[in-house]
This record gives C-alpha cells, sequence and structure tokens, in this order.
C-alpha cells in the first residue's frame, strides 16, 4: 500500500485516507454520519446492500467516546475491524493501552471486544503498514455481504 498513489507525501489527512479507500482496490462507499466517515464494501450490483456492516472508520470528535480525546487539533482515528486471530496475533496479553497515543497500532478503546484496532493521526511509514489489516477488513466486510445478500 502507497499513500504517494494519493498524492500524499507527509502524514496522511482524514482526505487523504478517505480518498485511499474509496480508490481501487477497495472502492469502498462512504457515508458520513455522527462526527464520522463509514467505509463499506460496495455490494453486488443486482442485491440490496442493506445491514452493512463498515470495515473501516474514521472518526474527528469525542461525540460517542472520550478515550482518544479526539477534540484535539487535527486529531482523527482510522478504525479498522480485522479477524480475531489477527487481533489476538498483535494484542495478546497486552496492558490497557494509552488511547491518546499518536501513530500507535492499538486496540480500539471500545470496540476492541469486536476485534476493532485503531490508530491516532497515522504517519504515512504506519498507514503503509496497516495494508494487510485493511485488505483482511474488506475481504471480511465482502464476504460477510456476500453471505447475507446469498442468504436474502
Amino acid at each position: 500500500m502507497n499513500l504517494k498513489k494519493a498524492k500524499v507525501m507527509t502524514s496522511p489527512d482524514v482526505a487523504a485516507i478517505a480518498t485511499y479507500l474509496t480508490a481501487p482496490p477497495y472502492h469502498a462507499e462512504v457515508t458520513e454520519a455522527l462526527s464520522a466517515l463509514f467505509f463499506f464494501a460496495p455490494p453486488d450490483a443486482r442485491q440490496p446492500a442493506d445491514h452493512r456492516r463498515p470495515f473501516a472508520t474514521l472518526v474527528i470528535s469525542d461525540d460517542h467516546d472520550a478515550a482518544s480525546d479526539l477534540n484535539r487539533p487535527g486529531v482523527f482515528r482510522l478504525n479498522i475491524g480485522v479477524g480475531r486471530s489477527t487481533f489476538q496475533q498483535l494484542f495478546a496479553g497486552e496492558q490497557p493501552q494509552a488511547f491518546t497515543a499518536l501513530d500507535t497500532l492499538m486496540p480500539h478503546p471500545v470496540y476492541a471486544g469486536a476485534h476493532w484496532v485503531c490508530v491516532l493521526n497515522p504517519s504515512t511509514a504506519t498507514f503503509d503498514r496497516l495494508g494487510p489489516l485493511l485488505d483482511e477488513a474488506y475481504q471480511m466486510a465482502k464476504a460477510r455481504l456476500a453471505r447475507k445478500q446469498t442468504l436474502g
């Protein structure tokens, strides 16, 4: 993964990450709500896309949790929903985090139990390392959507 494709030379911001996630290979559909951007795997054109869960979100305020202190100027949080085994490999046995740390991959302060990870203001190097996690989250979302569409 290379954010330079999104023409970003310094640390990515919300707009650069949103551009990256809505471009190939993800082609994510994005919904803005509740001071956040929600990124969804695109549905099969022949089926409705009801009841999808996002594979990633970008949050810019403390409207729903204050653990990350997102009301600091310029601070945002990228959240990614990964699989159980990946989550356990990343954080097995770790102690509680300082959820306000910038550029640090950590369990989500609220949704860690659902295997979500997060990073506040990722640097370009950190964002590049998130590629496998975003790929996994996206593939899981596509598979979940396909199952729901098949079941009707």
